[in-house]
């Protein structure tokens, strides 16, 4: 049969990528406490596209995801996106994988268990030089509680929910458990899925002892960043979903060579 997408392209412009994008796909990702977790990813794979060719073989972005199917991780993206190079005739290559990770989390005070979702992406790009860029994300829902409100009210203070997302690259592997400690332990308070009385009481206390602006949180964050010689480039960003106004409080900071 006639293949049109091996046609040459008379128009003489490169594509800087081309591929397909929210393919759903069953994966299985590292855990820390249980080994392996399965989960539902929404995975992103691109090529670059020389200006003499037509077009790419879509198909065969996912025979390649399907002959890693076992374990989609950081650990396999190098030869997944060596895979996609040499089949589809590319110099660059970049996939992207965005899942839910769950991790069940006892509520402070009753210990009562529940499973907290965080979103997760692992981005991985290779260059036409052969370097290969490899990002993990996570995003972290925290509560904060403002300084100011409860500095200048007679009684309570205004406290919010708020997200933070996270992205490092790194010399050695870091766990998402890890990642997802590091934010929870800055924010005024991390959130649970599961709260009894006495524990809404604790996490009340423990938020209004503790307030802080995004600006605190995103420094926070930042420090033991900054402090770890694993981590060679990080990104952190604090979003507060304010309660009395209407928008948001937003903090980053971006340290080290930015990925690929």
């Amino acid at each position: 049969m006639k293949d049109i997408q091996n046609q040459r392209d008379y128009r003489n412009i490169p594509i800087d990528k081309v591929g397909i994008k929210n393919l759903r796909y069953p994966i299985t990702v590292l855990d820390r406490r249980n080994g392996f977790q399965q989960t539902v990813a929404s995975i992103n794979m691109y090529v670059d596209l020389p200006h003499e060719s037509k077009g790419t073989h879509m198909s065969r972005f996912v025979e390649m995801l399907h002959e890693f199917r076992p374990e989609v991780s950081l650990k396999s993206f190098t030869l997944i996106l060596e895979e996609m190079k040499t089949h589809l005739n590319a110099k660059s290559s970049h996939i992207e994988v965005i899942f839910p990770y769950f991790v069940e989390k006892e509520a402070p005070v009753s210990k009562s268990p529940g499973l907290m979702d965080y979103t997760c992406r692992l981005i991985g790009a290779s260059s036409p030089e052969g370097k290969t860029d490899l990002v993990s994300e996570v995003v972290v829902p925290i509560s904060s509680v403002c300084p100011c409100s409860k500095e200048i009210s007679d009684g309570g203070a205004h406290n919010q929910r708020g997200r933070v997302t996270l992205s490092t690259r790194f010399k050695k592997f870091i766990w998402i458990e890890d990642m997802i400690s590091i934010v929870e332990e800055a924010a005024s308070c991390d959130v649970y899925s599961v709260l009894k009385r006495s524990d809404e009481k604790s996490v009340t206390e423990r938020g209004y002892n503790n307030p802080k602006f995004v600006e605190d949180i995103v420094r926070d964050i930042a420090q033991p960043l900054y402090d770890d010689n694993n981590i060679t480039w990080f990104s952190v960003s604090v979003e507060n979903f304010e309660s009395i106004h209407n928008h948001s409080a937003y903090a980053c900071i971006t340290s080290g060579e930015p990925p690929l």
